[in-house]
């Protein structure tokens, strides 16, 4: 409960056959990776939660990430929540086409994988840098966005 006496909101759903992303809005690889998932998405099967919003914050949490110090972004989808390199590796997979490629990095041991991931979202301020702000979608990709 609340201190309303009121139950938290209900972290949202991914829509049937769609997925959410839930990425961290102030960094500059983050946000490009988005950018990136804005223009091969071609079916417009992806929805994007800032981690600094109300609904990123949730679905962190929910899925026990610390919504203050997240090292993984999320993603969410019919299979259930996945982070780090399983969930780069799923959303490259989803976008179809030579993406799909992708799923060979599965041969790699996950904890090889998992360690560079993690290493890099250590660093990913110092080496790519930060925004003052979330990155604002245009008026086309407003409805993407929880």
């Amino acid at each position: 409960m609340t201190r309303a006496g009121l139950k938290p909101s209900t972290p949202p759903e991914p829509a049937a056959g769609g997925a959410i992303v839930v990425f961290d809005g102030v960094c500059v690889l983050c946000s490009g990776w988005v950018g990136f998932l804005l223009r091969h998405d071609h079916a417009r099967q992806f929805r994007f939660a800032a981690m600094q919003g109300e609904a990123g914050r949730r679905l962190l949490d929910a899925h026990g990430l610390d919504p203050d110090d997240p090292m993984s972004f999320l993603l969410l989808d019919a299979s259930g929540a996945r982070t780090d390199s399983d969930a780069i590796i799923a959303v490259l997979a989803r976008l179809g086409g030579a993406w799909r490629g992708a799923c060979l990095l599965r041969v790699v041991p996950r904890r090889l994988r998992d360690s560079l991931y993690r290493r890099l979202a250590r660093n990913r301020y110092r080496w790519f840098g930060r925004r003052d702000a979330c990155h604002l979608p245009s008026a086309t990709e407003r409805d993407r966005f929880l």
